[in-house]
């Protein structure tokens, strides 16, 4: 009985400012390589991490005070550790919120399978764009590379390619159409635009794609960062350094 105690309070997320730190221990030490550390040091983070009060030590686990030598022995991890801390408080945040997922990078698609799937199975608030392409058409190779760019600004948006012989309809993604781009959310499709490149001049860049899908109201509000981390948290884990 008391061994699922003990395994049920491991699995517990702490709240208030004590529970802010002791994940924030606890994220440490699951984060670090345990073989690579001095045999002291990986002894102290795993009693910081402990989820209970060892029973030989009177002073507790978790929430007993760090001492002068033990931060010593620590900080010069913390830092690289913290930046990984805080994202994943601000994602973890992110997706409790409703917000929807968050994405990294275009995402190929290489089937008609796959199309179907990603606008059929999305999470219900995420937006969705797919880029219709093929090799050696103008505009296509331009467009690619404005959605690189919008998806490392936009990373609660989708984006997918997909080369049109693969789609299993190439007879409607004729050359003339191409490059086509097309957004769905919650699987209904909200914008149709074929030749995409017919919109924009000869040479056309990232953010006149954005304006254009702006200008249909097409995506949510940009993310807010600063230097590609995120600088305001709402979890204040900087009381933990």
């Amino acid at each position: 009985m008391s061994g699922n105690v003990d395994e049920e309070e491991a699995n517990v997320t702490h709240t208030g400012p004590k529970g802010v730190i002791n994940d924030w221990r606890r994220f440490k030490l699951e984060s670090m390589d345990q073989e690579s550390l001095p045999p002291q040091k990986r002894e102290l983070l795993r009693q910081m991490s402990s989820p209970h009060r060892p029973k030989d030590d009177g002073r507790g686990g978790l929430n007993r005070k760090m001492s002068v030598q033990e931060y010593e022995l620590i900080k010069e991890d913390d830092e690289k550790c913290m930046k990984k801390y805080r994202k994943q408080c601000m994602q973890e945040m992110h997706e409790r919120l409703s917000f929807g997922p968050k994405f990294e990078g275009v995402y190929e698609l290489d089937s008609g399978e796959a199309f179907l799937e990603v606008i059929e199975k999305e999470h219900r608030l995420t937006v969705v764009v797919v880029h219709i392409y093929k090799e050696g058409i103008k505009g296509c190779e331009a467009l690619n590379s404005c959605l690189d760019c919008l998806a490392t600004e936009y990373t609660s948006v989708k984006f997918c390619r997909i080369d049109a012989g693969v789609t299993g309809a190439g007879e409607r993604f004729t050359d003339d159409v191409l490059p086509t781009m097309l957004v769905y959310k919650a699987g209904e499709l909200l914008g149709n635009f074929l030749a995409t490149n017919q919109h924009f001049n000869e040479e056309f860049f990232a953010t006149d794609v954005e304006a254009f899908l702006n200008g249909y109201g097409l995506l949510p509000e940009k993310d807010l960062v600063v230097g590609g981390e995120e600088e305001e948290a709402a979890v204040d884990v900087e009381a933990v350094e």
